[in-house]
């Protein structure tokens, strides 16, 4: 299909025009944009960098805050190039593309979470078996899987997609997401059915496992000493918080958008935004401050001054 979308943009002044802020909203992108990537690769290079740090709860980490660069690489760069153009259109092709990552790299936070949740959960309830269940082909099986079992699932959501017709050639959002199913002639069960499927495979059992594997970790050390409790607290509260987090914006997009809610214009820009903003910022802000060693070695780099000889 060769078919352009003509994107229409929600701002927070309601049906202002885009080209009336356009430079203050590139501005303000722009900006974002750079912390996000400075943010998280920043905590990465830490992790690459330190030989303290190539545990697996720290290779997990990294994978996750990589995969917030790709996904607001995959939003970012088009949404500055709509704010200086007098259109914001795109290629139902490039949408597609737009849409199946948008899902893909969500997905994957949720299945590098779980990997983090298992990771914990051994670490702490099976502390002597620890260095034989993550071996370092573990983690690069469990790495893989959280990228690619998505990713091939959302192709073929994708695909079926991109074979439905169009009857409609607006979306009113920021950027592809799941709103390209508003676009077809006629809502198609199969899709609807497959949609599902993939969000109880990548988000909801995921989740479960989370919640299932922190439940245990709590359980076994309330019955334990205080500092066991501590460190319990320390390294599962910061995966918590960004769980959480992202469990509550990919619930607004999943469920307000599909179902075609009444929410006020406004109140969608606004989690949209922090689904595109807020979140990819989050992470890097709560490992960077929460996780006792990335907090030490990331003092260490912004205050050399003030490390000791």
């Amino acid at each position: 299909m060769d078919e352009e979308l003509n994107v229409t943009y929600v701002t927070l002044g309601g049906h202002v025009e885009v080209h009336k802020y356009r430079y203050l909203y590139f501005i303000i992108i722009f900006t974002a944009y750079i912390l996000i990537i400075c943010s998280n690769s920043t905590i990465v290079y830490l992790i690459w960098i330190h030989q303290n740090l190539h545990e697996p709860m720290y290779i997990f980490i990294a994978a996750l805050l990589i995969n917030s660069i790709l996904y607001s690489t995959n939003i970012y760069p088009k949404l500055l190039i709509d704010f200086l153009s007098e259109k914001q259109i795109i290629s139902y092709e490039a949408c597609l593309l737009q849409y199946f990552l948008f899902y893909a790299l969500g997905g994957s936070e949720f299945l590098l979470l779980a990997a983090m949740s298992y990771d914990r959960y051994v670490s702490i309830c099976k502390p002597l078996q620890y260095p034989t269940i993550m071996t370092k082909t573990t983690i690069e099986v469990l790495v893989a899987l959280a990228w690619l079992f998505p990713a091939c699932q959302l192709v073929a959501s994708a695909t079926m997609s991109a074979n439905q017709k169009l009857c409609d050639f607006t979306l009113k959002v920021i950027f592809c997401n799941n709103s390209i199913y508003n676009l077809h002639c006629v809502s198609s069960r199969a899709l609807s059915i497959y949609g599902v499927f993939i969000l109880l495979n990548v988000a909801l059992f995921p989740m479960l496992f989370i919640l299932f594997t922190y439940a245990k970790i709590f359980i076994l050390t309330y019955r334990s000493c205080k500092e066991v409790r501590k460190k319990a607290a320390e390294t599962c509260l910061p995966h918590l918080l960004v769980l959480m987090n992202f469990t509550f914006l990919c619930s607004y997009d999943v469920i307000i958008v599909r179902l075609e809610s009444d929410i006020p214009k406004i109140a969608r820009l606004i989690i949209t935004l922090q689904l595109v903003l807020y979140h990819p910022l989050f992470n890097p802000i709560i490992y960077g401050l929460k996780m006792k060693e990335i907090s030490k070695h990331l003092k260490q780099l912004l205050y050399p001054w003030r490390v000791k000889p």
